[in-house]
């Protein structure tokens, strides 16, 4: 593990805990050049999975694709990092879930809203508007009376 701070080669691990129920290892490291401390954090990695666009096109899941989509959903929101990587591995264990080798952006859209809603209204609004692309305010509209149920 290369330290962020001065690109030296050698860093230990000063402890590791596990978050979002076991799934996540967080690391907390210290460079053994410049004593800069740092955390990392580990997990499993989806592997051989395809992503269906609407075009049909198919692509390789990335998970940072889908991680820089949400978070700028969560844009200036009140959520943590430690909260992000959460919603990141509930959304991949969803996904997981579903046992397939290629799932469709519109599958994946849809667990992304449901844990969204949950986490937070204006990131699930945010989000909607992309993926739902509301051809008018009235659909909008409709998207937001949503809630009052």
């Amino acid at each position: 593990m290369l330290c962020p701070f001065c690109s030296h080669s050698e860093t230990k691990v000063i402890d590791s805990r596990d978050t979002n129920d076991g799934k996540i290892t967080r690391r907390r490291r210290e460079c053994e050049k410049c004593q800069s401390r740092f955390s990392t954090y580990e997990e499993v990695e989806l592997l051989r999975l395809s992503v269906v666009k609407k075009n049909g096109k198919k692509e390789e899941y990335d998970k940072h694709k889908l991680e820089h989509s949400i978070r700028k959903a969560l844009a200036k929101r009140p959520v943590t990092d430690e909260k992000v990587a959460k919603l990141m591995g509930d959304i991949e264990l969803s996904i997981q879930a579903l046992e397939k080798s290629e799932v469709a952006t519109k599958e994946i859209g849809k667990i992304v809203l449901a844990k969204l809603r949950d986490l937070d209204e204006v990131a699930y609004v945010r989000f909607a508007s992309v993926y739902k692309s509301f051809g008018s305010i009235e659909s909008f509209k409709k998207e937001l009376d949503s809630f009052d149920k």
